[in-house]
């Protein structure tokens, strides 16, 4: 039977896949689960993007936790980012989220925070599904111990408070083009930022229930860049994905940067200022082999999980690690928030613009990101294991390493939800990578295909 929650939440095709009975049954189970050694009545805050379907999906949800006995407090249309602060900043018990992040508006998604404004284990996500799967349910409040449902309208003031709280330098003089993806930031990141003294150009900050990350945010970055290099004068142009956990950026002269690149420009100043926890960042095994030459470089321990933002804040935790995030744009600093927060890490990037008084395309330097080449092998899902145990496929990865020199990486990697291995190269040359790439796919499809 497939897992019920996924790497981040619940997820689908809202009305099709994630429906309001499915809402409704992870509200009561996940209150339930999430506050069951509670001595008070608990209270649980919702927030959603600027999907058709978050209404819909809110209502279904709010009354699942109240019926429950645990009152709900709505933020309304609001980042992620601030779900996970405002839990702690309004000791709350838990929250949740709808939103499907950065894919199309006809998705959404449910995801959980504890107390403490983390994202939920493995083993509480099971006891949630558990609960639903086999309806198993403690009897059920009536009268007056029924949830009480609320609406807090000035939340995104707070977030706001808080984030701009988070730099210690004002952007007066700066002028910054956002792109908003018509999502949870249209409101927050334009605001925050002009109050710190910026003069901001929003753009897709018109949501419409179904624009959301439609050609726009960080999943669609060359939309800002040709933007900000069509019109001359801006000192960055900052993307937000549909709710806003993520950041991408583009420099003066338009020209993109990797979430390797915002994080290791801001890592290495807080190196300097001595904020560097252990002077490490951790990434994943998808970030550039160009961001750990250049870390290494600059004295910084750059440290691997696997793909998914919770295994680097797992890794995080468990050392004590500040920093970290994926090439994606999904940063989390931890001495601020819980999770990855677009809008603070557009703020840590802009401060060291501040501070150091240079322009982005000059503090870039610090890195030099290597082309890359990901080509898709498709296999059968039974055989994924064989991939570190076929001989010819293990000796055509050493034989392509060694020809590397150490100037280049293979990284195999199958999918956890396609019959398909992501066969990915990084080196000097990108038309030599593709035909090394295309081979190597070609040798794991005739083996394991």
């Amino acid at each position: 039977m497939q897992r019920m929650f996924g790497t981040d939440g619940v997820r689908g095709v809202a009305n099709a896949e994630l429906t309001a009975d499915l809402a409704f049954a992870l509200g009561r189970a996940g209150a339930l689960v999430l506050t069951q050694e509670l001595s008070h009545k608990p209270t649980l805050l919702v927030g959603r993007d600027t999907r058709i379907s978050g209404t819909m999906l809110e209502n279904a949800l709010c009354a699942g936790i109240c019926s429950t006995g645990a009152s709900v407090i709505s933020l309304g249309v609001i980042p992620t980012p601030a779900v996970a602060y405002l839990v702690r900043h309004y000791k709350a018990d838990a929250g949740v989220m709808i939103s499907a992040s950065h894919n199309p508006f006809e998705y959404n998604g449910i995801k959980f925070f504890n107390a403490d404004g983390y994202k939920l284990s493995d083993a509480v996500e099971d006891k949630i599904e558990a609960m639903i799967r086999e309806n198993n349910y403690p009897t059920l409040p009536t009268g007056e111990h029924v949830g009480r449902y609320s609406i807090k309208t000035d939340a995104t003031e707070d977030y706001i408070d808080f984030v701009t709280s988070c730099i210690d330098c004002r952007l007066d003089g700066m002028r910054i083009a956002i792109d908003c993806a018509n999502g949870a930031n249209s409101v927050a990141a334009p605001t925050a930022l002009s109050q710190l003294g910026a003069n901001v150009n929003a753009l897709y900050n018109a949501p419409d229930g179904i624009n959301i990350n439609a050609g726009c945010g960080s999943t669609h970055i060359d939309a800002l860049g040709e933007y900000v290099k069509n019109n001359p004068g801006y000192d960055i142009g900052i993307a937000f994905d549909g709710d806003a956990d993520r950041m991408l950026a583009v420099d003066e002269t338009g020209s993109p940067l990797t979430g390797d690149e915002v994080m290791l420009i801001v890592g290495n100043h807080l190196k300097e200022q001595g904020l560097l926890t252990k002077d490490t960042i951790t990434a994943t095994v998808m970030s550039n082999l160009g961001f750990f030459l250049a870390a290494e470089k600059l004295g910084i321990h750059a440290v691997q999980t696997a793909v998914g933002d919770r295994y680097v804040l797992e890794e995080m935790l468990k050392e004590g690690y500040a920093l970290g995030g994926e090439e994606s744009g999904h940063i989390i600093y931890l001495h601020k928030n819980t999770t990855g927060d677009g809008l603070l890490s557009a703020l840590l990037l802009l401060s060291v613009m501040q501070h150091t008084g240079k322009k982005l395309s000059e503090l870039r330097k610090i890195v030099t990101i290597l082309p890359q080449v990901l080509v898709n092998a498709r296999v059968k899902n039974e055989n994924k294991p064989l991939l570190k145990t076929n001989e010819v496929i293990v000796a055509e990865i050493e034989k392509l390493e060694a020809e590397m020199g150490g100037e280049g990486r293979v990284l195999i990697r199958p999918s956890g939800t396609e019959p398909v291995v992501r066969v990915m190269l990084e080196g000097n040359d990108k038309e030599v990578l593709r035909a090394r790439a295309q081979k190597l796919a070609g040798t794991i499809e005739a083996l394991l295909g």
